[in-house]
């Protein structure tokens, strides 16, 4: 008796249409990325071209400051920056510094990329009075594994003194304080008062 067996072909996920451009900018193969998720796709993205070897920031951040013309694309941008500027804030010698990113920056990342630094620096601040101390961030630094180098290494930012903020503090924040980062229409708002909206 032969035995048949069903073949199941599983469909690979579809990348939106502005994750298949970041990755185009940043030079990222598709088939390098397991999880076809935009947040996967953010920070894979962000984890590569942050570093100095790399050269495509530019490029990357040129495609971020296009999809910002439609509001549609907003949350996606933030989830990027916000993944850039945590990789950056640890001022590993291997990536770029946040002023070097800041300045190739076009006039509507220029506001998303200050929103999400007064934001973290809302986090810290409220952290400093409410929580106990916020560790170090040495031992994220430490991790070896380049997989769980982009998880942490995005997912936590280190502030000035070496302390570490994070995900779980930026949760505490929002529901202790009731504030989150503001929507696309304060992107239009600080343009139009700049003068270039």
């Amino acid at each position: 008796m032969k035995v048949r067996y069903k073949v199941r072909f599983l469909r690979r996920q579809q990348l939106t249409r502005p994750a298949e451009r970041l990755l185009r900018a940043a030079g990222v193969d598709r088939k390098s990325i397991e999880e076809v998720t935009d947040d996967a796709v953010c920070r894979q993205v962000a984890f590569r071209v942050a570093r100095r070897e790399a050269g495509g920031m530019a490029a990357t951040v040129a495609v971020a400051e296009e999809l910002l013309a439609e509001e549609a694309n907003y949350d996606f941008v933030m989830m990027l920056l916000e993944d850039v500027q945590n990789l950056v804030s640890h001022r590993l010698e291997t990536f770029l510094s946040p002023e070097e990113v800041a300045a190739l920056l076009g006039p509507r990342c220029r506001v998303c990329w200050t929103t999400l630094d007064d934001f973290w620096a809302a986090v810290a601040a409220w952290c400093a009075e409410a929580l106990p101390p916020l560790q170090s961030s040495e031992q994220i630094l430490s991790a070896q594994n380049e997989q769980l180098q982009a998880l942490l290494w995005t997912g936590n930012r280190t502030q000035l003194d070496g302390t570490k903020v994070g995900l779980a503090e930026a949760v505490r924040y929002e529901q202790a304080v009731g504030a989150s980062i503001p929507g696309f229409s304060h992107v239009v708002a600080a343009l139009k008062t700049a003068g270039q909206y």
